[in-house]
């Protein structure tokens, strides 16, 4: 039986979307008869050692009160040090690199091979959690990035964007294979939308509050919306301080708080019952390097579609991945709100429409873009690295 060691910088579980990514994850490779060992830092509140669908589980304690960076690089030693007294390992698979840099420089010592799960690069994510970040110091993360991603027996990424950005950083195409997120058929089916005139639809945002999110796009086309449309949009995810303060500030400013709820996040399992209650799903994803240059591929956008909800989205690259514009969503410029607004009132003003684009986007995610698709896609990069 394959000794694996799993290692994410992300709390598990949590209702962020990495989480249900590590989740799925380890579900296919424990169901292949592989013995996984995942390392997750602690939030305080889980407990140090753990078992969650037949993978062992060890979280590292952190001291909350040190900074992002401080914390990563806790982590990585952690990771390292345990490598040091178990080296019986076959694979190490990671997440980032604040553990991956040393895993990938050890690995001829210990005699493992090594696959780097590339979600997201801190060279380009850190300055819009952390603005103002020393140009410096992104530039040296980005150098660690590079060498880790060289150094790596295998690289794995959500979608042909992110492909396409590792290999414009030297990497052979090859060396990367694609595999996109998914969703459980068991969580998200397509349920009836409801009907129109019986109360103010629902116009919904799942996700964090992170700026790539382009949530400021949604907010600034609502006042328009709401000339020629009754609606309410609820906002669910987890944001800095910084962000909520920034997010309430713009809606204050627009004079429209009693149309917009925002709520924390919530646990993964809740999220099938908001889509439900919802009219439109909104995925509004912001022109920047995060979407446009290293890519991504939003869960959440997977979730609405599975649960038969007309979809509006960004129309980029990324979201043209997952979805046939016209066919299983309607797209909009991205961070133009006008062209939002109008593609909000085509859907709020055509339920056949609505009806249409639902039920062809949750037959769409839930026969091309399931987790079980994914687990099979990493057992092939599994197979491959070990020989079989």
């Amino acid at each position: 039986m394959p000794k694996i060691l799993y290692t994410a910088f992300d709390i598990v579980p949590s209702p962020k979307g990495a989480s249900t990514h590590i989740l799925h994850n380890i579900r296919g490779l424990v169901n292949s008869q592989f013995d996984v060992h995942l390392i997750t830092p602690n939030d305080g509140l889980l407990p140090p050692e753990d078992t969650i669908d037949g993978a062992q589980v060890t979280r590292i304690s952190q001291d909350l009160s040190q900074n992002f960076l401080a914390r990563a690089v806790h982590f990585g030693k952690s990771i390292s040090s345990h490598l040091a007294i178990h080296p019986e390992y076959d694979v190490v698979h990671f997440r980032n690199i604040w553990d991956g840099f040393q895993i990938a420089q050890n690995k001829k010592r210990y005699g493992y091979k090594t696959l780097f799960e590339v979600n997201g690069l801190p060279s380009i994510e850190l300055k819009y959690h952390y603005p103002g970040l020393d140009a410096d110091l992104l530039s040296k993360i980005k150098e660690q990035e590079i060498a880790t991603l060289h150094l790596s027996d295998a690289i794995i990424c959500p979608s042909r964007v992110t492909r396409d950005y590792i290999a414009s950083l030297g990497l052979s195409r090859k060396l990367v294979t694609v595999i996109p997120n998914g969703v459980s058929p068991s969580d998200f089916s397509a349920s009836p939308l409801p009907l129109r005139g019986e109360r103010v639809p629902v116009l919904l945002y799942i996700g964090t509050l992170a700026d790539w999110q382009g949530l400021d796009i949604v907010v600034r086309s609502l006042p328009k919306v709401l000339e020629q449309q009754a609606v309410r949009l609820q906002i669910v995810g987890r944001g800095r301080s910084r962000q909520r303060k920034m997010l309430a500030k713009q809606i204050r400013k627009l004079g429209i708080e009693e149309h917009v709820i925002v709520q924390p996040a919530v646990p993964h399992h809740e999220i099938p019952a908001l889509i439900t209650n919802a009219d439109i799903c909104v995925a509004p994803l912001s022109l920047n390097d995060r979407n446009v240059t290293q890519g991504a591929c939003p869960i959440k956008l997977l979730e609405y579609m599975a649960a038969g909800r007309p979809l509006l989205a960004s129309n980029m690259p990324i979201v043209r991945e997952l979805v046939r514009e016209d066919v299983d969503a309607l797209l909009f410029s991205p961070s133009d709100p006008e062209d939002l607004t109008c593609q909000t009132l085509a859907l709020l003003n055509d339920f056949e429409l609505s009806k249409r684009l639902a039920e062809s986007a949750s037959q769409r995610a839930l026969t091309k873009f399931t987790w079980h698709e994914s687990q099979k896609k990493l057992l092939k990069v599994y197979k491959k690295l070990l020989g079989d």
